[in-house]
Order: structure tokens, then sequence, then C-alpha cells
């Protein structure tokens, strides 16, 4: 949704569950139009899709957000100072299938979110369940 465009995934390194990303933000994205003019700031929904991205990334899978146990949002990222961020996650699988995520962003010292989700892996829809239902 947003790798390619509002982002790149520059480096990528997974060593058992832990991954370390560097990401690479786009400063002339549309979206720092509007969030704000002249004072452009990544949206904290951007910061949470970038992680989940990375998530599915790494295991292969889509996933859908079920439960979203703290966000913490303690520093700005203002592209133009900081387009490239680091981040870092630690997940579990557990035997239900689901994935307990443990994550932050940030720059050097400066930690601008931290996360901790639970997401379930899905299959990617079918043909039939694109078509128009027959509610009758």
């Amino acid at each position: 949704m947003l790798q390619g465009d509002f982002y790149v995934l520059g480096s990528l390194h997974t060593e058992s569950q832990t991954v370390r990303a560097i990401l690479e933000l786009n400063p002339a994205h549309r979206i720092f139009e509007g969030h704000f003019p002249g004072q452009p700031v990544v949206p904290g929904v951007c910061m949470m899709q970038m992680i989940k991205e990375t998530v599915e990334t790494v295991i292969g899978k889509k996933t859908h957000l079920m439960r979203a146990d703290y966000a913490k949002f303690l520093s700005m990222i203002d592209p133009r100072k900081h387009a490239f961020i680091s981040l870092e996650l630690t997940y579990t699988m557990s035997e239900k299938n689901e994935v307990e995520i443990l994550a932050s962003l940030f720059y050097e010292s400066i930690i601008f979110f931290k996360y901790k989700a639970l997401m379930l892996p899905v299959s990617e829809p079918s043909a039939r369940s694109n078509s128009t239902q027959d509610w009758s």
C-alpha cells in the first residue's frame, strides 16, 4: 500500500524472530501536502502501516490487525530531516497462527514510535469472494 511510493524498504535483516530494517521516506510524497503544508510530519497511521507491511514481507503473507495493545508516538518524523529511519521488531507466531509484534521506529537515539500489536495472517481472497454476493 505504501511501500515503493511513500517509502522504500532499503535493507532488511532477519535473525531468528528479530527484524532490522532501514526505511527511506519520500519527502515529496503527496501525503505531506496536507500533513502538513510547510511542516511535513509522517502520519501515525503511516507508521503503523509501514510496520505492518514489513511484517508481511518477513512472513510472506498479508495480515489483518487484530489488536493494538499500545501505540506510543514519542517524536514527530519530519521526512526532510529524517529521510532514513530504522525499524526494529520482534515477532512470535502462536499456535493459532497469530503474529504478536513489538516494534519501534527510530533514528539513532531518537525514538519516534513504539508499537505492540497482534496480527492474523490471511489468505488472499479468491476470485469468488470478490464477486457480487446474492443476499436473497
